[in-house]
């Protein structure tokens, strides 16, 4: 995903030029917000929100070129104009613009789904919205609502693991720099003792109900469940968040023993004798779908991002 800050201007023509393009149908008004006694209005005209930007703007005469005029785009289609509109509201809060003014328009005329943003460099106590280093925060802001800094923290050993971390922690991110992915795997050491010590927790705790839930509360620990769907889990994956580690399911405890040891781990009501062929475990998360032929353990995983609909994943293979 790729943010460009347009050169600063002294008027609000990134107002008229978006609302043009929605006059002609090439986009779309996705977002307003903190235009003050403005909002209570149904409909504005541009010129409302310019007379608005404008009348903050004269609250500091030092600040000759007021107008901040932002574009975030993506690659292709990959993110859709719901997707793009929050990534936008959370950058310009890390951009210290929150609370300022603004409008979000999404553009549909070109081949890269993007979205412009409007707003003014000067804030409500009239002092200057710090723009210091502005282009290279741009990036490194996107990155941290992508969530693709806080995952690169992470130990992982396969790129669906990399996701299943952005999942987990309700991150947006969908493009991330495959270069540093595949560095980053090709420098995972498996840590074998926390690996153990994981598994001595589940057996610890193998007759706790709702055992997934009760992991990820207590010790903040996801369970990631691998299924066809509305059949028996082939695998699991780990992500401890505490150490920041993630692993394959294999690797700490294999899943037989995992549900022959918990009754009643899952919700279900039963015990582990009486479970059948299309028990599914109910997941602590779900994660997007991602190319995983190369991972051993994942590699059936599809469907995933599936958390709101809480279905099953689906066998590809």
């Amino acid at each position: 995903m790729i943010v460009k800050i347009l050169d600063p201007t002294a008027t609000f023509g990134g107002v008229n030029y978006n609302t043009r393009k929605i006059d002609r149908n090439k986009g779309e008004l996705k977002k307003t917000a903190n235009f003050g006694p403005l909002m209570a209005f149904g409909h504005l005209k541009p010129q409302d929100y310019i007379n608005y930007l404008s009348a903050l703007s004269a609250l500091n005469k030092n600040v000759k070129l007021p107008q901040f005029h932002a574009v975030i785009s993506a690659k292709g289609k990959t993110y859709d104009k719901t997707a793009l509109t929050q990534i936008a509201e959370s950058w310009l809060k890390e951009m210290g613009y929150g609370d300022q003014p603004y409008l979000i328009v999404y553009h549909k005329d070109t081949d890269n789904n993007h979205v412009h943003i409007v707003s003014t460099r000067v804030n409500r106590e009239g002092k200057k919205i710090s723009s210091a280093f502005e282009h290279v925060r741009a990036q490194k802001s996107i990155s941290k609502v992508l969530g693709y800094d806080l995952a690169m923290q992470y130990s992982f050993s396969t790129r669906a693991q990399f996701f299943m971390i952005l999942e987990s922690r309700n991150y947006p991110g969908i493009d991330p720099d495959e270069a540093k992915i595949k560095e980053k795997i090709s420098r995972h050491l498996p840590d074998k003792q926390r690996a153990a010590d994981v598994a001595a927790l589940l057996r610890r705790h193998r007759n706790a109900p709702a055992l997934a839930g009760m992991m990820k509360e207590r010790f903040h620990i996801d369970l990631l469940f691998h299924s066809a769907e509305g059949k028996k889990p082939y695998g699991y994956s780990i992500i401890d968040h505490d150490t920041k580690q993630v692993f394959k399911g294999s690797e700490v405890l294999p899943l037989k023993e995992l549900l022959n040891v918990v009754p009643d781990a899952f919700n279900t009501g039963k015990p582990a004798e009486e479970l059948t062929d299309n028990f599914v475990p109910e997941p602590s998360v779900y994660v997007q779908p991602v190319s995983i032929a190369d991972d051993v353990d994942d590699q059936q995983i599809h469907g995933m991002r599936r958390r709101r609909q809480r279905k099953a994943r689906t066998n590809t293979r």
